[in-house]
């Protein structure tokens, strides 16, 4: 592994955003947004917003989970390989649950945001600590997670992570349709990590994969309690490395209104996404 000396050059680039090429993205009246750029190229944030806005972290989470796992271990079975392909591509949730389980529950998130120096990232509430999706993070968080892959994680440890990232499926293992954000609204290449929460456990139409090729993952989990940020309202986020040579790290959280459709709450996400990304590309 590379030394941790590393990680905070990712601070110093988060406080001093770099001029964008196009204005930002307008966010729809009732919706609520945060999102980090960070230009891998000329080492700067190009676009920021509510960096540090908390949210309940859903299936982003399940990054942490796997650092945490294979860090903690010089070898993995074949049988946790699986678990581990199956969490980061399809986004299972029993693969995540399992692991999370083992690893101490909210300990996981405790050491991750201690040896990444994560800033808002913090475990589940006390009185739901088996729901992993209630972690909470921010967008700043989930792109010094990313850069702690690219630019410190052991090769073993990064090529495993971006390397099922990058094949993730196009349907979640319950039938969600996952390609919004990202996927939809950009060209290959990317890796990307998604995360949904409030919208229920059914799909509205069930994935065909047939007639999908865009990677994506899922979170099923509702927000059912207090202490979980952004109670009572559907979330969606879209993240992972994006552009020629996987030049930038996006990281984009929404919250949207209470009782709003996932038709229309994944084309929001969308626009969003592919107006941030046309603003510093």
């Amino acid at each position: 592994m590379k030394p941790l000396a590393v990680v905070p050059l990712v601070v110093a680039a988060l406080a001093a955003p770099a001029h964008a090429a196009a204005a930002p993205p307008r966010v729809p009246a009732g919706t609520t947004a945060a999102w980090v750029v960070f230009d891998r190229q000329t080492g700067k944030v190009v676009a920021v917003r509510n960096a540090h806005r908390k949210y309940r972290s859903a299936s982003v989470v399940k990054i942490l989970i796997a650092i945490d796992y294979l860090e903690r271990r010089k070898s993995v079975p074949a049988a946790d390989a699986k678990l581990l392909k199956v969490m980061l591509r399809s986004s299972d949730d029993d693969a995540a649950s399992a692991f999370w389980d083992r690893g101490g529950k909210g300990q996981i998130i405790v050491r991750m945001a201690r040896k990444l120096r994560l800033a808002d990232t913090a475990p589940p509430p006390a009185s739901k600590p088996g729901f992993w999706g209630y972690s909470s993070l921010s967008a700043y968080d989930i792109v010094r997670t990313y850069r702690y892959l690219l630019d410190a994680a052991d090769a073993r440890v990064r090529d495993t992570i971006l390397g099922h990232l990058r094949k993730a499926t196009p349907c979640g293992t319950d039938g969600f349709d996952q390609t919004f954000g990202i996927p939809d609204a950009l060209t290959r290449p990317w890796a990307v990590k998604q995360g949904w929460s409030g919208f229920g456990t059914t799909p509205p139409i069930r994935c065909d994969a047939r007639a999908k090729s865009a990677p994506i993952s899922w979170i099923s989990q509702r927000a059912v309690g207090s202490g979980v940020p952004d109670y009572g309202r559907p979330v969606l986020y879209t993240t992972g490395l994006v552009g020629k040579g996987e030049r930038y790290v996006m990281a984009l959280l929404t919250a949207h209104p209470a009782g709003s459709t996932w038709s229309g709450s994944t084309k929001r996400i969308t626009s969003l996404a592919r107006d941030l990304y046309r603003s510093v590309s």
